[in-house]
């Protein structure tokens, strides 16, 4: 069983699969409160499906980009997990499993990007096919800078319903699911990542050089 979650947005979301499809998902009720929610979520999810942890045979986890303090909730649960069960952990950038959804549930038919809230008035970008396959590094702008990139294709994300008049035809979904995470690592429908951060800039909080 894959026991798949994200914390590079403001809320946590944790889904178990079966090796089959998804048998039980779950996301947290309030925003930016990973520390408190993710342990209690994975619980959740693994009772609703009757599953132990000792039934895991692997563990998919969001890498971002995303700000420091989620990502890093979500990769030290990841990586803990993983070394104390003795699974495999497989890191997935975030972007692209908001971009599997919507190319599965027909939100978008051609080539189109996806775009999450960065926070400081940015966004995370990247450009993905008709399939959902990405075709460039994610990068973090003012998008106002992004929007050229935009013109004439549907964006994908928070990022289009936060900043619309930079990206007007924006599409659902709008923040990473740990369902789609989970079907697109049982799939081999992504590029797997080691399980570390995918910051793109430095951290809000540094320490002091005096």
């Amino acid at each position: 069983m894959l026991l798949a979650f994200d914390t590079a947005s403001p809320t946590v979301t944790v889904a178990l699969h079966d090796g089959s499809d998804v048998v039980a998902a779950a996301t947290s009720p309030q925003a930016m409160r990973h520390g408190e929610q993710l342990a209690p979520l994975i619980e959740r999810v693994l009772a609703e499906a009757g599953a132990r942890p000792a039934d895991l045979t692997g563990i998919a986890v969001g890498v971002g980009p995303g700000p420091f303090t989620g990502l890093r909730v979500g990769l030290v649960t990841a990586r803990t997990m993983a070394h104390v069960l003795g699974v495999p952990v497989h890191g997935v950038c975030s972007l692209d499993a908001l971009a599997l959804e919507a190319a599965a549930s027909g939100e978008v038919t051609g080539d189109f990007l996806v775009a999450t809230d960065a926070r400081r008035k940015e966004v995370y970008l990247a450009s993905y096919d008709a399939g959902g396959r990405r075709l460039d590094e994610p990068v973090v702008d003012k998008p106002a800078v992004l929007a050229a990139r935009a013109a004439g294709l549907p964006v994908v994300g928070e990022g289009a319903r936060l900043y619309p008049d930079a990206f007007p035809d924006g599409r659902g979904p709008e923040r990473p699911s740990a369902a789609w995470l989970a079907r697109g690592v049982a799939e081999g429908r992504f590029a797997i990542l080691g399980p570390e951060p995918l910051y793109l800039r430095r951290p809000d909080a540094v320490p002091s050089l005096r």
